[in-house]
């Protein structure tokens, strides 16, 4: 393939994203059988077939895989290039803004550590953050919508669409509450833990996932009190005296400052994993870039 033509490409990408022709159209304001014809050009052009028919919807073959992954960073690089444009002039400096989705399990002062780095980068950016579930966060991802996301879980398996995981760090996990509780728990701990009340990450989560194979292991059984999807809403409920709360270590500290939670017993061993997750095989876009340098350097330093 000698050339490439971004027109035909821009109606891979569009179908590859949708899975029928139907709905790219729709988005691309054309008809199907332009669509169609747009994509035979390109897979004329390439040698290799880039879909295949499964009922009503199209699969990527392996070309098309690898046709969708360049794609993918072509069109995000696009899309920072037009932000970067339409940057307003302030100081005489054009400033882009950074989409970012974040994990609503993480802890509002993980993230704090996570983005702060985006306020120092040489060219200023807005930073917008979009809270939200991983697989919807994942999803807005790769239509370009976000430009990163941070959770405490990779891209899973049966996610089909290109994305990357780049591990931020990992820490242990700290078991806190409110001084009362704290100070009833610590003698004793992790056996003191059993039928301790308990405020936990919804089933779906991470954390949650780990948490329930420790306490299988530990022959500990809390008193669950509530489930939160929502960090920021747990903690508060922790401060207020109602049960035990599992935080990353890292920030448990903090905690302590911020809410009053004390410390009832840390494990190191039960491993939190942290990612900057993006289109980019390669980290090239600059935020991307400094939240993943400043993570690994700094709050994550081992």
């Amino acid at each position: 393939m000698s050339w490439l033509n971004y027109h035909h490409l821009q109606y891979f990408w569009a179908t590859a994203r949708h899975g029928t022709i139907r709905k790219a159209s729709k988005e691309l304001h054309v008809s199907p059988q332009t669509v169609s014809a747009q994509i035979r050009a390109l897979e004329q052009a390439a040698g290799e077939q880039l879909f295949s028919r499964r009922g009503r919807r199209l699969e990527l073959t392996g070309a098309g895989r690898f046709v969708q992954r360049y794609a993918d960073e072509i069109f995000a690089l696009g899309k920072e290039l037009e932000e970067g444009l339409r940057g307003a002039p302030g100081d005489g400096r054009r400033r882009s803004t950074v989409h970012v989705g974040v994990a609503d399990a993480l802890p509002s002062l993980l993230v704090h550590h996570v983005l702060d780095p985006l306020n120092e980068l040489e060219d200023p950016v807005k930073v917008v953050c979009h809270m939200g579930k991983p697989e919807r966060l994942l999803s807005e991802l790769v239509t370009h919508d976000l430009d990163v996301v941070i959770s405490d879980a990779p891209v899973p398996p049966a996610f089909k669409v290109g994305a990357f995981n780049h591990l931020l760090g990992r820490c242990g996990v700290t078991f806190v509450g409110a001084a009362k509780l704290a100070r009833k728990l610590r003698p004793g701990f992790p056996g003191s833990l059993d039928g301790a009340p308990f405020l936990l990450p919804t089933p779906e989560t991470a954390m949650r996932i780990t948490l329930d194979l420790w306490f299988a292991e530990q022959e500990v059984e809390p008193y669950v009190v509530g489930e939160f999807a929502d960090a920021g809403v747990l903690s508060t409920f922790a401060k207020q005296g109602e049960g035990v709360v599992a935080l990353p270590s890292v920030v448990a500290e903090e905690m302590r400052r911020s809410y009053g939670l004390r410390p009832i017993g840390e494990v190191p061993e039960l491993i939190e994993r942290f990612y900057a997750i993006s289109v980019e095989r390669r980290v090239r876009h600059p935020a991307v870039s400094a939240i993943c340098a400043s993570a690994r350097k700094g709050l994550f330093a081992e």
